[in-house]
């Protein structure tokens, strides 16, 4: 997953340029999911630190773009889903829901300073590598700000709505199982 690509007209990235940059790195079956810079693919590769720095270098060369990566394995995509704490609760629309995915555990600190940060009505629950956060009026009315959150977690994320995160588990698991 890209962090800011394609937003508006900043960043722009076509995604069959992106799927052919990441076989140029050797990145096997590459397969993007709408154009905001998410691609399933194969990999040997174990080292996902090292693979990420990779991917942003080979988008700075290619693009003239920096973007942070955020990686995450078919499992631990499973491990999202699984550990979504809004889960039981019938009324959470998915569209609604963001999780955003963070390169780094931001430690015990960081995760305290955003529990701190006044949401209004928005819902945060921060697990790990990830920030859950639901908007129940839409994000585009939230005043909740993105800048305090980032400035409070030092780790770069990037958000995925929870229909995002869903079809990309199933792509992924398709790709695993194919």
């Amino acid at each position: 997953m890209l962090r800011g690509v394609n937003l508006a007209s900043h960043n722009r990235i076509k995604m069959d340029a992106l799927r052919q940059l990441y076989e140029s790195l050797g990145l096997r079956d590459p397969q993007s999911f709408i154009q905001s810079g998410n691609v399933i693919f194969r990999t040997a590769d174990r080292n996902m630190a090292a693979l990420s720095r990779r991917i942003e270098k080979g988008i700075e060369q290619t693009f003239d773009i920096r973007s942070s990566v955020i990686l995450r394995t078919t499992a631990e995509m499973r491990d999202v889903i699984a550990r979504n704490p809004f889960a039981d609760r019938p009324e959470i629309e998915p569209g609604k829901l963001l999780v955003n995915f963070l390169a780094a555990d931001p430690g015990p600190e960081a995760c305290e300073k955003v529990r701190a940060i006044k949401a209004g009505p928005e819902e945060l629950h921060i697990d790990g590598r990830e920030l859950y956060i639901y908007y129940p009026d839409g994000q585009g009315r939230s005043k909740l700000s993105f800048a305090a959150i980032d400035r409070a977690l030092k780790t770069p994320g990037t958000g995925r709505n929870w229909n995002s995160v869903t079809k990309m588990l199933a792509l992924a698991e398709q790709m695993e199982n194919s």
